[in-house]
Formats: structure tokens, sequence, C-alpha cells
């Protein structure tokens, strides 16, 4: 017992023989397990409060691991230097990828990322040999890996560029061979590479899987540097490359460089690709270019939201991924960030406003509902028409008119609960009234809409005969096909056009009932 109150008391008066300065070490040679089981509440020392090493060694030996609300906390709170230096620079990897990926992804050259970050790879080997053979020892010299990797990365695209203008070889093919070839040739000089001093420690397996959470302050400044000179140049030549993007052809023939512009276009990717083959690796680069602008294509049609958008749904990924990495650190923070930000593409592909599956699907089941809707009120009209003795049926005619859901099947093409359904829906759209058994009548609301989708649709074919020459006998099917979406303004223009301004419905040029299938 003796013994281990002079052990207490020692440690106490900060003796560093008893406990290593390093944790590791104190760990190691189990000072920290010896002394965890004495109470310390009665020794309270004042290095206790002012962080003293010995003590904090045996704090952390003693401590149970903290909860995943506190380690969150800490991490977002930016309390540690290693957490600021990798959030930043792997969210500016992530927002400067999402955006020059937009204009990749819109040249329908995605994959150009992939050819590039594979060709980097002879290029880094050979900038180490190079940097070996002049001074020893400086093989690893980041700036010197990145522009070796620039080259050869710039060479494959340049490369795929030239097999698909000079060859009948389609793109997809020469992407193939080029990046078949760079990578052999890369395979190759990294066996050589490793047999040279310090050449397994060259950073063959970083520049494959990426190395984001040892990224220190110089990486992240060389990053924004790169970051900010792309970012510039995009936004200065946001227009043309939007041309570019749209109908090369129509660029050509307004003169602007079009080789030139798609050079430049190159040398963004590729510049991008090889810094992010720092964080996220050479396998997943691709994937930090693709996903973020494919993810913004879903919510918007305009390029300029969408090239913000890349670079949200980019910056976010990136955030978040290294979030969830330095809460596991476990897991790689390469293949997490990829990851999330394909749980942000899976979430625009559901949700996403202009072609989310969700509203794709709402909008296909709201246009049949229109589409239904047209061809009732109109089916009516005609069935009407075709009961009165008058040429058109006023007004009051069409409420008063007893409608047979019999007759209606033989209007059209439907099934009989096809039907039901769509009369159910005119119903409830105040359209039609039940009467009976399978009696139905049009409301005051339903009588107006029929004469005006009747309107529409006569006002077309007789334009398409007037105008297009299309047989009276043919003229109701095509006029099927537009009179879904006709809108005021071309209604007007129609009534212009046929000297057609009153109201009057039309009497149609061709038979309404029987097998119209109109």
């Amino acid at each position: 017992m003796a013994t281990r109150v002079v052990g207490v008391l020692l440690v106490l008066m900060g003796v560093g023989s008893l406990v290593p300065r390093n944790v590791e070490a104190a760990r190691r040679s189990g000072v920290g397990v010896r002394v965890s089981s004495i109470s310390l509440s009665s020794l309270r020392h004042p290095n206790v409060e002012t962080g003293h090493p010995h003590i904090l060694a045996i704090q952390q030996n003693n401590t149970v691991s903290p909860s995943l609300v506190s380690r969150l906390s800490r991490v977002l709170s930016l309390r540690d230097y290693n957490t600021r230096v990798v959030l930043l620079g792997t969210t500016i990897l992530g927002i400067t990828a999402g955006i020059v990926g937009t204009f990749m992804l819109l040249r329908k050259r995605a994959l150009v990322g992939d050819v590039v970050g594979h060709s980097a790879l002879p290029g880094i080997a050979i900038a180490f040999l190079v940097m070996e053979g002049l001074s020893p020892g400086t093989g690893k010299w980041l700036p010197g890996l990145l522009l070796g990797a620039f080259a050869f990365g710039l060479a494959g695209a340049v490369t795929v560029m030239l097999i698909d203008k000079f060859s009948r070889i389609k793109a997809d093919a020469a992407m193939a061979m080029t990046l078949s070839v760079f990578y052999g040739l890369g395979a190759a000089l990294f066996t050589i590479v490793q047999r040279v001093p310090g050449g397994n420690a060259a950073g063959l397996k970083t520049y494959l899987n990426g190395k984001t959470a040892s990224l220190v302050a110089d990486d992240v400044w060389l990053f924004v540097g790169i970051a900010t000179v792309v970012l510039v140049l995009a936004m200065l030549f946001m227009k043309e490359l939007t041309i570019l993007c749209f109908d090369e052809q129509f660029a050509a023939a307004e003169g602007w460089p079009v080789f030139w512009l798609d050079t430049l276009l190159i040398g963004l990717v590729v510049t991008v690709t090889i810094v992010g083959m720092q964080s996220v690796g050479l396998i997943l680069v691709v994937a930090t270019l693709i996903i973020p602008p494919a993810s913004a294509r879903f919510w918007t049609d305009d390029i300029r939201l969408m090239t913000l958008g890349a670079g949200l749904v980019g910056g976010m990924s990136s955030f978040f991924g290294t979030v969830i990495s330095a809460l596991f650190p476990r897991m790689a923070a390469g293949a997490v960030i990829v990851l999330t930000g394909a749980s942000l593409f899976a979430l625009s592909l559901l949700f996403g406003s202009k072609r989310g599956v969700l509203v794709h699907a709402w909008q296909q089941r709201k246009l049949r509902h229109d589409v239904g809707r047209v061809d009732l009120l109109r089916a009516c009209f005609e069935l009407v028409e075709h009961a009165v003795s008058d040429p058109i049926p006023t007004h009051e005619e069409m409420m008063d008119h007893e409608i047979l859901l019999g007759d209606l099947v033989s209007m059209r093409a439907w099934d009989l609960s096809t039907l039901r359904r769509l009369v159910a829906v005119a119903e409830k759209d105040g359209l039609m009234q039940h009467t009976g058994d399978d009696n139905w009548r049009l409301t005051e609301t339903g009588a107006e809409e029929a004469r005006r989708i009747a309107r529409n649709h006569r006002l077309w074919e007789m334009y398409l005969m007037q105008y297009a020459h299309i047989a009276p006998s043919h003229v109701d099917r095509d006029a099927d096909l537009i009179e879904h979406v006709l809108d005021p303004e071309l209604i007007a223009e129609l009534e212009y056009q046929l000297d057609h301004p009153e109201e009057a419905v039309p009497v149609s040029s061709h038979a309404t009932t029987g097998s119209s299938s109109g």
C-alpha cells in the first residue's frame, strides 16, 4: 500500500521517470494501468485542470470512449486542426469538381475523367524517377508529382480526342483503349519505382485510394490556388463552354474556336482529376466529376442553376463524407465521400423537381387524367350532337340530354371499367352528374368545357385540311395528337388564320359516331 501511495505522489509531483511523456509509451509501460486502480478524487493536483501531460496520459488511458454525439460535436465545431484542414480541402475539391463536371456531362464525355485518372499513373512514376535521379530523396515532392500526372493525364485525354476525330473508332472504344494502355504503362513503371530506394513509399497506394485523412495545410493551400484558377476560367468561359456542350456545329459555324475550347475544357478536367487523386484516389475521382452534375440535372434545365447545384452537391458530398469518416475512423474518407454523393444522387433521382422518378410519375398520372377528361367531354359533345336535330347542340340541350355509358363505349376504344373510372373522375371534378343506373348528364361547367374542347379540336381539323391538305377521313386522328396541348395563344392564331372569331362550334367535317377513334 505504501508503495502505491509513493507512486501516486511522484506522479503528482511531475516525476517523468514513472510516466513517459508519450501516451502510447505510457500505455506500453503499464503505468496508466497501475495508477488507474487508485482513487485520485482526494489527491487532485492543480495540473489536472491545466492539462499536465502526465495527468493527461493517465486520463486518456482511463476515460471511456466519447459518445457519438460528443464526437460529432467535436468534428462540427472544428476543434481539431486536422479536421479543419481535411474538411476545407475536400469541400473545395467537391465544389470545383461538380462545376467542371457539369460541362463534361453535357458534352457527353463524362468518362474522360476516368481516362485522365488512369493516364496520370505513368506520369507520377516518371516524375518520381526523374526527381530521384536528379536529387535522391526528392522523388515525393508533391508539385513535381502533380506536374507529371497533369502532363500524362492531358496526353491521355488528347489521345481520346484525336482517335475520335481522325478515325472511325467511337469515343467509348477510344477511351477504353487509352485507359488500358496508359494504366498498363503506369503499372510497369511502378515495378521499377519500387526497386528504387524509398520507392515503396512513393505513394502508389496513396494515389490509387487517396490520402484524405493525411492532408496537410500545404496540400490544402495548393488545392485552393488550383481551384481558384479552375473556377475563374470556368466562369469566364461559361457562355462559350455552354455553346460547345449543346451545339458544337453551331459554335464552329459562328466562328468559335471549337478545338481550343475543347482543349480548355479537357485541361480543366485534367486539373481537377489530378488534384482529386490526392483526396479520393485515382479510382474514385471520376465519381466526384459525374455524380454532382448528374444529381443537379434532376432539379433544373437551366445550365446556370445546374452548375450551381452541381457545386453545391459536390461540396455537400465532400463535407458530410469527411464528417462521417471522422466519426468512424476505420472508414476510408474517399470512399465515404463517394457514397455520400451517391446518396444525394439517389434522393435527386427520386425527388428531383424536373426529372425525378416520383415527379415524373405524378406528371404522367396528371397527363393521363387530362387526356381522359378531354376525350370524355368531346365524346359527350359528339354523342349529344348526333342525338339532337340541330347541327350544333345548344347549351341547354347539352345539359338536358341523358348520356348512357353504353353509348359512350361505342364512341371510343374504351372498356367499361376505364370509362367508369373516367366518369367518376369527371363527377368528382364537377363536370358530370349521376342521374341513375348508367345514366349521366353534363353539368353547366361540363357543358361549357365540352363545347370549348370540341371547338378547339375542329378548328385544328380545319387548319390541317386547309393548310396541310390532309383528307377529312384522316384529319381526326391527326387532330387528336395535338388537341391536348392547344393553348389560348395557339387557338387565337387559329381563329385569325381561319377567319373564325365567333364562339360557335364548327360543324364536323367527318363522322363523329360509330368507329371514331378520336
